[in-house]
């Protein structure tokens, strides 16, 4: 995967990332009782900021000071 795929890939994964906490949000705010479904939407969440910090990780390397 080439560096411009993943900056495309990056940013797909971070609107993704709102998009779920905009729904986790709505559903909490509309009272949801479906707790399964909202813990589903929160586990999916912390999978996507998993995959956004390793590309991070990849694309900004260290800078020691």
């Amino acid at each position: 995967m080439s560096e411009e795929e993943m900056r495309k890939r990056l940013e797909m994964l971070r609107i993704e990332h709102g998009d779920l906490d905009a729904a986790i949000d709505a559903l909490t705010a509309a009272g949801a009782r479906d707790q399964l479904q909202i813990a589903r939407l929160k586990k999916r969440k912390l999978r996507l900021k998993d995959q956004i910090s390793m590309l991070e990780d990849y694309l900004i390397p260290d800078i020691i000071a």
